[in-house]
């Protein structure tokens, strides 16, 4: 049987996101605009929503008079992610 996936993450946004704060500790929005190609619309939209679903953490602050919007996962963001990659494994493994 398969396992389910967790909707959230399967979305190519999304998912992206969360493996680019998988590997560092901190990201900010342009940095992670800039390694996606997402425009600064949806990526703002996708970081909410995992914001609101506690998979990440977003701070809003400014550096001289530009904003700045720092992200970073969450230890339920790291959770949901690994289940996730289980669960992608077990349709990998699927015999056919």
């Amino acid at each position: 049987m398969f396992e389910d996936l967790d909707p959230l993450l399967h979305s190519q946004l999304r998912l992206a996101i969360m493996s680019i704060l998988l590997s560092v500790d901190e990201a900010d929005f342009v940095y992670i605009k800039e390694q996606t190609g997402a425009t600064s619309g949806n990526l703002s939209v996708q970081i909410e929503k995992l914001r609101e679903a506690g998979y990440i953490d977003v701070s809003k602050s400014f550096r001289g008079r530009i904003p700045c919007t720092m992200c970073n996962i969450t230890k339920k963001g790291v959770s949901a992610f690994e289940r996730y990659s289980k669960a992608l494994k077990s349709y990998l493994k699927a015999k056919k």
